[in-house]
């Protein structure tokens, strides 16, 4: 059996299909959750300030994301575009990388459009999280509205969010198996031709799991350590 496995995983190169594809899921996840986040917070703050029509537009965009399947949100990004891409990148002389790197794109485009979406409501209920008492103490000192907002709700805020935030990262490093639809060899892409090619399901698929478990326990304890430095002085009551 550890004959086979060394044969399987280290001689016919199995194993390092799989970490190469574990690095292709990591990468999907970071940047989908880092271009999310950055989308996330100016779109939260519309839904915070209850602007008129802008208040109303994020809160569809959030509601209509977080109410479909991500798999089809990955199919409309995907199936509405590539079309057109297509043409693009014949047009300039480009096809064959444009073939080769739109999945990757439209991967993190996808990822980070549903992880945006959560984001949103994780940024929106730290901002009205914020202590009343601070922000009343913050006005009685005469500060300025955006040093209050930059010096006293955004901080708070942002270290509320910490724990939304590590759901919806939990979320996403699993929601990035979904876009091997478009032909991404990613890690659950990659699990599924080796356990095709050497029919050796079980083990590639166990691996697979082992694989993203570590991703989220690790990401879980950054999180965990993250959290514990910025609740410093502060009390759990």
């Amino acid at each position: 059996m550890s004959f086979d496995l060394w044969v399987l995983l280290v001689e016919r190169g199995w194993g390092f299909a799989l970490l190469r594809g574990a690095t292709v899921t990591l990468a999907v996840g970071l940047l989908g959750m880092l271009a999310g986040i950055i989308v996330a917070v100016p779109l939260a703050l519309l839904r915070w300030r209850r602007l008129p029509i802008f208040s109303q537009a994020v809160d569809g965009y959030s509601i209509l994301v977080r109410g479909v399947p991500g798999l089809l949100v990955i199919y409309l990004l995907f199936f509405g575009s590539i079309e057109w891409v297509q043409r693009l990148a014949t047009a300039f002389g480009y096809q064959n990388s444009a073939d080769d790197a739109y999945p990757f794109v439209i991967g993190v485009v996808a990822i980070a459009a549903i992880s945006c979406a959560y984001s949103i409501e994780v940024f929106r209920g730290a901002l009205e999280a914020v202590p009343v008492g601070l922000l009343e103490a913050a006005k009685s000192l005469a500060l300025p509205n955006h040093v209050t907002f930059f010096r006293v709700t955004l901080p708070i805020a942002l270290r509320l969010a910490l724990g939304g935030l590590n759901n919806v990262w939990q979320m996403t490093i699993k929601d990035t198996s979904l876009v091997s639809v478009v032909g991404m060899q990613e890690l659950m892409r990659s699990a599924a031709i080796a356990a095709g090619i050497t029919r050796s399901p079980l083990l590639f698929y166990c691996a697979a799991a082992g694989m993203f478990f570590a991703l989220t326990a690790i990401s879980q304890t950054l999180f965990s350590h993250t959290e514990r430095f910025f609740n410093r002085g502060f009390s759990r009551g």
